[in-house]
């Protein structure tokens, strides 16, 4: 895992989101272009951070005044980018290097192309993120 430096408010969020539903975040982005935080928690705590009837998640867009997003980590690529786009139904990637960049495309059912997507391209957004900071891949492509 490459080595990820978080800025004091980055790390009061990822505490705060501890304290108030248990589940660990193991990383934290800002994204105040967008109004929203990304939180990776722990393998199995995305249910903690929701909460029933999505209380917790409710709570925190409250209290940080932005929209929360959530993904469970996975140290396989595979798996993080089927959380990083479910509730879309992830069919299989590949990764493939051109111009040196190192490119992702991501086939997913097609009905559920919009969902992988997101409204405005957020989900798309959200992956170009992670995936660089994780494992340092240039751009992802929906398919």
């Amino acid at each position: 895992m490459p080595e990820i430096k978080l800025t004091v408010e980055e790390m009061r969020y990822m505490s705060l989101l501890q304290d108030l539903t248990g589940a660990v975040a193991r990383d934290c982005i800002i994204d105040n272009e967008n109004n929203r935080i990304v939180f990776v928690v722990r393998p199995g705590d995305a249910g903690k951070v929701i909460g029933r009837r999505g209380s917790n998640i409710n709570r925190l867009r409250q209290l940080f005044s932005k929209e929360i997003e959530v993904v469970e980590y996975a140290d396989k690529l595979d798996d993080f980018v089927k959380n990083i786009f479910a509730p879309a139904r992830v069919i299989g990637i590949r990764l493939v290097r051109r111009n040196g960049q190192r490119v992702l495309y991501v086939m997913v059912e097609p009905s559920d192309k919009g969902k992988a997507i997101g409204r405005g391209g957020r989900k798309v957004a959200v992956a170009r993120l992670l995936l660089k900071r994780y494992f340092d891949i240039d751009d992802v492509r929906i398919r």
